[in-house]
């Protein structure tokens, strides 16, 4: 497994419509591996796979945070929402490629997905909670869409300059 590195916003890889995923292969594997690694040492709960600068459509979550419980890693291959119910919840959400950012957003309390998993089985899952929030923050990133986009324009602009600001600042230090 190899760490991979995580795209900071402002990027415009983040902003685009990922393409299907063609086949279930080797190198697939090897993404969702290097995917979950990945957010494990970030550590964050869902990677989708344009952070990584991947447009498929592609995403792996875990929100056990327990850490004396068991993992529980998804793989959610050309995930597609089925459902949400009317019912909403807010949630603080951060995301890995806008470091340190959080902001109250507010979603569907339950959502249902339908997917592919690594062994090629399409399987329809309901969430709720914390899973719910994740799901859909993660899905969102699919379709060009960053939990900045739910906040108003001062908000996601005084964000956005600390996101340059910070890539920037890593910029010098890698010289």
């Amino acid at each position: 497994m190899t760490l991979r590195p995580i795209l900071i916003h402002p990027d415009p890889r983040l902003k685009k419509l990922c393409d299907p995923v063609a086949a279930i292969d080797r190198d697939l594997r090897r993404l969702a591996d290097d995917m979950l690694a990945t957010m494990y040492e970030a550590p964050g709960i869902g990677l989708a796979a344009p952070q990584v600068g991947v447009l498929r459509r592609l995403f792996v979550m875990d929100c056990i945070k327990d850490h004396a419980a068991a993992p529980q890693p998804m793989v959610l291959i050309n995930p597609e929402v089925t459902w949400v119910s009317e019912a909403t919840r807010t949630y603080e959400e951060g995301c890995l490629s806008v470091p340190e950012q959080f902001a109250d957003v507010t979603r569907p309390a339950e959502v249902r997905m339908r997917w592919t998993t690594l062994e090629g089985k399409v399987v329809e899952e309901q969430f709720d909670g914390l899973w719910a929030t994740c799901a859909q923050h993660e899905f969102d990133h699919l379709n060009g869409k960053l939990f900045l986009d739910y906040l108003g324009p001062l908000k996601r602009q005084m964000i956005t300059r600390k996101m340059e600001k910070l890539k920037r600042e890593r910029a010098r230090e890698t010289f």
